[in-house]
């Protein structure tokens, strides 16, 4: 890396799109980018490092909230690491509850696949519990 890269080599080196580069410049999970004479958007390797950590954060499913936030902590070397400890903590209880969600998503169709003939016959559970529930 020479330092200095359009929004297409960014996208390569870090791993996230082009589109995802925009968007997160403008929600400002990172900095403006600087633009050159004829206005096209030049990323700094540290903008590239931001970008990675970024795509790595929402690989394990924090939100675009939490990111921000870890994003400010990763930048701020004087940080608690408690404070990311309990956000990540957090995180962790959250994907708990939605794990016990799609179990139980998973154990209702399950059972109503189980009492489904899958047969030429019209009747079917399934239909009938999404209509009465």
């Amino acid at each position: 890396m020479n330092g200095r890269m359009n929004i297409g080599e960014a996208a390569k080196v870090s791993g996230v799109n082009a589109k995802m580069i925009r968007h997160y410049e403008s929600i400002g999970i990172i900095p403006k980018a600087s633009r050159t004479d004829s206005g096209y958007r030049v990323y700094s390797e540290n903008d590239v490092h931001i970008l990675a950590f970024v795509r790595r954060a929402r690989g394990l499913g924090f939100s675009m909230k939490e990111i921000k936030k870890l994003v400010s902590l990763w930048r701020n070397k004087t940080r608690a690491s408690a404070e990311v400890k309990a956000l990540t903590q957090t995180h962790i209880k959250g994907l708990e509850e939605k794990i016990r969600e799609l179990e139980a998503m998973r154990d209702t169709l399950r059972h109503l696949a189980r009492n489904c003939h899958g047969d030429s016959r019209p009747e079917c559970p399934i239909l009938d519990q999404l209509a009465d529930a």
